[in-house]
C-alpha cells in the first residue's frame, strides 16, 4: 500500500514491507475527529482513502481550515520531529482508512533509509509556504480575492482548464474566515459571468478570475 505514497516511494520492498508489517490500519466514520489540537501523541498518519480537514478552533466555537488532504498524503508528521502536542485537529470529510505509524518505528526506518528525510522536509516547506500565503491573504486581500485565491491553490490542469477537488462552499467559506451567504454570493456571480461551472462539488475555471469584483 506504501510504495504509491510519496513519502516512501523511494524505499526498497523490504522497508516498505517492514512498515507495513508495524503499522496498524484504521477506518473512521465521516466527520469524526482523528486527532485534537494539544493532542499528546506523535504517529504518523497515511491516507489510504477518503478526505480529511486540517483546522484549529477557536474558543467561540469557530473554525480556521488549514488545508484538506485526500489519498497518498498524511499528516502528524510535526510530532515525529518535536514531540510536541498536536498543533491541529483533523477530522475526516467522508469515511477514510489510514495507516498510523508510530514514531519509533518510524524513526527506525530513517535510519536504516535516511532518503525518507527529505521527502519530509519538502511537503513540510511546502506547508510554510502555504501558511505563510494564507496570512498575506487574509491580512491583505478582501473576501473576493481570497476565494479566487483559495480556487486557485486547490485546482489542478485537466484539459486545459483548471479544477479543484470536491470542495463545498462551506468549506471555502471556512478556509477564507467569511460566511458561506457571501462565498455562495460570489459563486454564483463567478457561475453568471461564465468564470466557473460547478458540477458534483467539483469546480472548473474556465477563464482568468478577474482580480477584483
Amino acid at each position: 500500500m506504501l510504495e504509491k505514497i510519496p513519502l516512501f516511494s523511494a524505499l526498497p520492498e523490504a522497508a516498505l514491507a517492514k512498515i507495513e508489517q508495524h503499522g496498524s490500519t484504521k477506518t473512521y466514520k465521516k466527520n469524526t475527529i482523528v486527532i485534537n489540537e494539544g493532542d499528546e501523541t506523535d504517529s504518523l498518519y497515511v491516507i489510504l482513502s477518503g478526505r480529511v480537514k486540517v483546522f484549529l478552533s477557536g474558543e467561540d466555537g469557530r473554525e480556521a481550515v488549514l488545508n484538506h488532504q485526500g489519498p497518498g498524503e498524511y499528516f502528524g508528521e510535526m510530532a515525529l520531529i518535536d514531540r510536541q502536542p498536536r498543533a491541529a485537529s483533523v477530522m475526516t470529510l467522508e469515511p477514510s482508512k489510514f495507516m498510523i505509524i508510530s514514531r519509533g518505528d518510524f524513526m527506525e526506518c530513517l535510519s536504516s533509509n535516511p532518503e525518507i528525510a527529505l521527502n519530509l522536509i519538502r511537503p513540510l516547506t511546502s506547508r510554510i509556504r502555504m501558511l505563510a500565503q494564507n496570512v498575506s491573504n487574509l491580512a491583505l486581500l478582501d473576501v473576493y480575492g481570497r476565494v479566487a485565491r483559495t480556487l486557485l491553490q486547490h485546482a489542478s490542469k485537466e484539459d486545459d482548464v483548471l479544477v479543484t477537488g470536491r470542495l463545498t462552499q462551506q468549506e471555502i467559506a471556512d478556509m477564507v474566515g467569511a460566511s458561506r451567504a457571501m462565498v455562495s454570493r460570489i459563486m454564483t456571480d463567478l457561475k453568471t459571468g461564465g468564470y466557473i461551472s460547478i458540477e458534483r462539488k467539483r469546480i472548473t475555471i474556465h477563464q482568468k478570475l478577474p482580480p477584483r469584483w
